[in-house]
């Protein structure tokens, strides 16, 4: 074989194993704070912790605020962004960082609000038009 051949064949090998590496370490499974202090990021699924206090420091530009976990576990959080329009509204938050002395450090945070369109009682029965006609 020619040595640009070879070269070219190590050269793919290379990036492909790179490529899967930091694929690799860039998949964060959901986790809880616990397990969370033994990776490097992870996502953390839970509740704000109401009850405890929160807010934004201007001086600082981070929001904090305290976080239940679903294994019951409630840590501070640090969100380097302002509060979030419908943070007090929200069912569950996943919040994605990683742990430094028992303080969740995180990057991005995802919100998932009750929705508008959950229908209840009389509202939850569907009825076609061609059934109303009758």
């Amino acid at each position: 074989m020619k040595p640009k051949v070879i070269i070219g064949i190590i050269a793919i090998i290379g990036f492909t194993t790179l490529l899967m590496v930091n694929f690799s370490n860039s998949i964060s499974t959901y986790t809880n704070f616990a397990e969370a202090e033994n990776r490097k990021s992870a996502h953390v699924v839970g509740k704000w912790e109401d009850s405890k206090a929160y807010g934004f420091s201007v001086e600082d530009k981070q929001f904090t605020f305290f976080m239940e976990d679903e294994a019951g576990n409630v840590r501070k959080v640090i969100y380097p962004k302002p509060k979030p329009n419908n943070f007090e509204q929200a069912e569950k938050l996943v919040v994605i960082g990683n742990m430094e002395n028992g303080v969740f450090y995180a990057n991005d945070m995802l919100m998932k609000c009750p929705s508008k369109y959950n229908a209840t009682g009389e509202e939850a029965q569907f009825k076609p038009a061609e059934a109303e006609k009758s």
